[in-house]
């Protein structure tokens, strides 16, 4: 990563800067949504981060601190809580089934790279959402622009056409670190920025019963209902506290299928600890596990995700989901 091996302690007054409050959305891995918002709560990344090896948050900025990197990719991101500068990459273009259900893409199918700067560089981390025949291309591209692949996976079961999901990560400018990623999206036909629909499609669910089930308020967003939720206690890299806008969230997401039923796909973010819990949770249920893997090659403390799948009513699903959530060191519900 960074070569700069030895932080002072951060400042309390840095400290002061960055509690990360979550306002909503965005879920680890593969969705993405409207206004970029992440992780439901707020995360303490500033004094306890700080000392656990002296990590750096990172650096307030504006949103005209990231117009280079907006121009360069052609694509206006959300930036978070003044430090996380995110930007979507949906794969619109794409029409997926898994076990008879077409889905939506802000149900698995939302990519995103986010951008944050600490004191000597900016951080690239995403998640590139792609098919089978693009990945050998996209590949290349990250490779020789110099960013890493960081984890390789699927988030669906018998998904048609076979699709991928890429981590990235990247330390340096961050125009140059938009050239690479913009070399990667080349070789992929991921779709220009389109602007936000101006209404949101109804939620054919009963969103309050998920609510109450979830412990949490739920949000619309192209016609999935969605929930991002934040780990409790910092995560580091060792020398950089990595903000839930990164994609370090646990995601629920909800997508109608008529008569208040739903399709349910997401991913938990969960340690070592946490992982069996969690899987005896959700097969409890009767949900489905799709993937257990990695998303980061350093993160502290070391982090696994989970990705789920399960169809029936709405609400009986977030009651199900609930005890995994429960069995995870998360943001405590309201």
């Amino acid at each position: 990563m960074s070569p700069h091996s030895h932080r002072k302690p951060v400042a309390a007054t840095a400290v002061a800067l960055l509690m990360v409050a979550g306002s909503g959305l965005l879920a680890g891995c593969g969705t993405d949504t409207k206004d970029g918002a992440a992780g439901q709560g707020a995360q303490p990344v500033g004094a306890e981060a700080a000392m656990q090896g002296h990590a750096q948050p990172p650096v307030q900025t504006t949103e005209a601190d990231w117009k280079p990197v907006a121009d360069l990719l052609g694509r206006t991101g959300t930036l978070m809580n003044g430090a996380v500068y995110r930007v979507p990459l949906p794969r619109k273009d794409l029409t997926v089934t898994t076990q008879g259900v077409t889905i939506k893409p802000g149900l698995s199918l939302g990519g995103y790279a986010a951008f944050a700067k600490y004191r000597h560089q900016t951080m690239l981390m995403g998640d590139l959402v792609v098919t089978e025949d693009e990945l050998p291309k996209v590949t290349d591209a990250l490779q020789v622009a110099g960013i890493e692949q960081t984890a390789l996976h699927k988030h669906l079961l018998q998904q048609s056409p076979a699709i991928w999901w890429t981590h990235i990560h990247a330390m340096g400018d961050p125009v140059a670190l938009a050239k690479g990623l913009k070399s990667a999206l080349a070789a992929t036909a991921i779709p220009p920025a389109s602007p936000p629909p101006a209404t949101q499609p109804p939620i054919g669910l009963n969103t309050a019963g998920i609510d109450k089930a979830i412990g949490r308020k739920g949000t619309a967003d192209g016609g999935i209902y969605k929930f991002s939720i934040a780990r409790k206690n910092p995560v580091t890299d060792g020398m950089h506290v990595l903000p839930p806008a990164f994609g370090i969230t646990t995601g629920i997401n909800f997508q109608p299928l008529g008569d208040n039923r739903a399709a349910i796909n997401g991913d938990f973010v969960m340690t070592a600890p946490e992982v069996q819990k969690a899987i005896r949770a959700l097969r409890k249920g009767g949900i489905d596990i799709v993937e257990l893997h990695n998303h980061s090659l350093n993160d502290q403390p070391r982090l696994f995700y989970m990705h789920f799948w399960a169809t029936g009513d709405g609400v009986t699903l977030a009651k199900e989901l609930r005890p995994a959530l429960d069995a995870t060191a998360l943001v405590p519900a309201a």
